[in-house]
């Protein structure tokens, strides 16, 4: 568990040279996590240069009017789910006019889960002008494990999509 709690503590680093290097920016939406994938990666001294900021839309209200969610597709697909995952991501690279963004939408728990949609359903979405994914997680664990591993897996997409973007 050591190497791979350092590797996850390294990569906010790696992100932020990999950035830096490729003189690109970054720009997160973050819901479930609250912030910590943002605090992670300002950890690194220097992330000014590449990190234009983030937004923290845990209501549906702030989703739409701050990053451009569609309300339609929070009212069809709820806000935890790809859709939203895909929109918070693309809506945050707009309106910061950064090169990569990240968004994060799921459910930490101990509450708000359902049979649909249980504690630990996790959607994290990476976007550029070459590239848009999205990948779903299960995770297990209590709120902050939950959370913890969801900034591990967002940084690992971030530094994936940042590595095989053709930009």
């Amino acid at each position: 568990m050591g190497e791979l709690f350092d590797y996850n503590e390294q990569l906010p680093k790696k992100i932020a040279a990999l950035l830096i290097k490729k003189k690109l920016t970054l720009s997160l939406a973050e819901s479930c996590s609250g912030g910590l994938i943002s605090h992670r990666i300002t950890q690194v001294p220097g992330s000014s240069i590449f990190f234009l900021g983030a937004v923290i839309a845990y209501s549906n209200h702030l989703k739409s009017t701050l990053i451009n969610v569609k309300r339609t597709t929070l009212k069809k697909f709820g806000a935890v789910s790809r859709q939203i995952a895909l929109e918070m991501a693309e809506g945050v690279r707009n309106v910061s006019g950064s090169d990569f963004a990240c968004a994060v939408t799921g459910i930490a728990g101990p509450g708000g889960g359902s049979p649909e949609k249980p504690i630990g359903l996790v959607y994290i979405a990476f976007t550029s002008k070459n590239q848009t994914k999205c990948f779903k997680f299960n995770l297990t664990g209590s709120r902050k494990d939950i959370k913890l591993k969801t900034s591990n897996e967002a940084l690992k997409i971030i530094f994936g999509g940042i590595q095989t973007d053709d930009k």
